[in-house]
């Protein structure tokens, strides 16, 4: 893939001149690196060599949208041209409500989400991306949106007394996960991404607030009808969502609780694999050592036994699939982040202890998480190295 990198970079260059890609030109320091986009036209018609990251196993960053929007994109991209990364999971809607870029859709309109925008030259930055072959892919957070929650009450979580808008631990109101309406929008979102180039559309918080049981007996969803569920919720959710995106002939995937594959219940959430990977294409367990309770998988300290821990959660995740045949892709999210002042902090090695994990199993497609978008070089097989290890397995 880097051979062809390197030859249609030299071949745009010369059809371009000065319009290429900012790579094209190295400035002194990273900071000063100005992002262009390749106008389409100029973009050979056809690939050199059969090289499409979709057609990889995708090992992506999490890039959130300040990143994106900023020249952190640059470094970023230099870092996936040097080593093994061929995707960026982008925040087209995070946990605040804000949207990435401008958008035509009439609730995000209505409710301000298009004024607290990221960036507003996002066709430019995916071009680049699309140029450097990283696979694009939308990230849209669903039930956690306090901006959606506020500006329409009626979508949203309530206080049983009658005192207004439910709210989280820290004062997060959500909205109504029952609610079509809110799903709705999301695919809204999700549709219009697609349209702008992205390459795949990745829904988080497909669930209801993880909050303890006294909490949520406060809460009122009054769209919940008779004797439905949390868990039908979700699958009436999620059903939506698919139904919206296959037809675009872009991949569905969904983030979950890495405990949902070991888990017998809902989680509290609405979570169950089974849901979720007999509708979606790829299924993102969120497989954080830090995230594990202490005696988890016999371990006194599962944030210290990452290769463990991981190995552990993908073995049951694999087996809950196996029943299957047609069970989506086990992408997991690894933890590239130190959580906690107790040790140890999250260096390259406890990082590749996850990948090793997760390849001994055969599983070669993952993401990256870490909320601010750092990521140690050191952490990634140089570009070299990548070409000696084999894809494969049937989790991919």
């Amino acid at each position: 893939m880097k051979l062809a990198r390197l030859a249609g970079a030299l071949l745009l260059l010369a059809a371009t001149a000065s319009r290429g890609l900012f790579a094209q030109q190295l400035p002194a320091s990273p900071d000063s690196m100005q992002l262009r986009g390749v106008e389409l036209r100029y973009v050979l018609p056809e690939p050199l060599f059969d090289n499409s990251p979709a057609a990889q196993p995708v090992k992506a960053l999490y890039v959130n949208a300040w990143a994106f929007g900023s020249s952190k994109l640059a470094q970023l991209v230099r870092l996936a041209d040097s080593t093994e990364i061929n995707a960026f999971v982008v925040d087209v809607k995070d946990d605040t409500g804000c949207l990435l870029y401008p958008s035509d859709v009439k609730v995000a309109q209505d409710i301000g989400a298009t004024k607290c925008v990221r960036t507003r030259d996002v066709q430019s930055r995916l071009d680049t991306l699309h140029a450097h072959d990283i696979y694009a892919i939308a990230r849209i957070v669903v039930a956690k949106d306090p901006l959606l929650a506020e500006r329409r009450p009626k979508w949203s979580v309530q206080n049983r007394d009658g005192s207004g808008l439910w709210r989280d631990r820290i004062g997060i109101a959500w909205v109504d996960a029952y609610n079509d309406s809110v799903w709705i929008y999301a695919g809204q979102l999700a549709e219009e991404a697609v349209r702008l180039g992205f390459n795949e559309v990745q829904f988080d918080y497909v669930r209801f607030p993880d909050e303890p049981k006294e909490a949520m007996a406060q809460a009122l969803f009054a769209a919940r009808k008779p004797g439905e569920t949390q868990r039908e919720g979700v699958q009436a959710g999620i059903a939506i969502l698919a139904n919206r995106i296959q037809p675009l002939g872009v991949p569905v995937t969904f983030d979950i609780f890495g405990l949902t594959a070991s888990a017998t219940g809902d989680l509290g959430i609405g979570q169950v694999w089974e849901d979720f990977i007999t509708v979606a294409d790829v299924v993102l367990p969120m497989v954080y050592p830090s995230h594990y309770y202490r005696g988890s998988y016999g371990l006194a300290w599962p944030n210290g036994e990452p290769y463990r821990v991981v190995r552990n959660a993908l073995s049951e995740a694999i087996e809950r699939s196996r029943p299957f045949v047609k069970a989506a892709t086990i992408r997991p999210y690894l933890q590239a982040f130190t959580l906690g002042r107790r040790k140890p902090r999250y260096t390259p090695h406890e990082i590749r202890e996850q990948i090793r994990a997760a390849e001994e199993l055969g599983i070669r497609t993952w993401v990256l998480w870490n909320p601010r978008s750092v990521y140690q070089r050191d952490s990634l097989r140089p570009y070299r190295d990548v070409a000696t290890v084999t894809g494969g397995g049937g989790a991919q």
